[in-house]
C-alpha cells in the first residue's frame, strides 16, 4: 500500500504539455510545473507570467513536481521544503522531449532572457 499524502493525488494526469495559460495565451514559458494535486501544468517562477505559482495562490494546492525531462523533484509551497523524488504521478512525468526549453517552439522571442523574473 502506498502512503497517501494530503495535497498529492498520483493518479490525476496532467492537464497537457506546456502551461495551461501561456498557450491559452499565446505565451511562452522557461521550465514547467505540475501540480501534484490536479495536475495543473504551469510555468516557473522565472518565466514572465510565474502560473506555477500563481495556481497555488489561487488553490492553495501545495506540491508541484517539476516537468521537464529527467527531473523528479518536489516543492512544497506552503513549508517551502524541496524533496528529491516522491510518489509517482499519473503519466506522462515530463513534456515532450523534443519540446524545447525555454517553449514552445515558435513562440519565444529572440530577446527571451531580457524577460526572466
Amino acid at each position: 500500500m502506498t502512503e497517501q499524502i494530503e495535497g498529492i493525488d498520483p493518479t490525476v494526469a496532467p492537464s497537457g504539455s506546456g502551461c495551461v495559460e501561456c498557450d491559452a495565451a499565446g505565451g511562452w514559458w522557461v521550465h514547467l510545473r505540475r501540480c501534484a494535486q490536479c495536475g495543473h501544468v504551469g510555468c516557473c517562477d522565472m518565466s514572465p507570467n510565474q502560473h506555477g505559482t500563481k495556481h497555488f495562490e489561487s488553490t492553495g494546492h501545495p506540491f508541484i513536481q517539476s516537468f521537464e525531462p529527467g527531473e523528479e523533484w518536489y516543492y512544497n509551497f506552503t513549508s517551502k521544503e524541496m524533496y528529491e523524488g516522491g510518489p509517482e504521478l499519473a503519466p506522462p512525468h515530463a513534456h515532450p522531449a523534443d519540446q524545447p526549453v525555454p517553449g514552445p517552439r515558435g513562440r519565444v522571442p529572440a530577446d527571451w532572457q531580457q524577460h526572466l523574473n
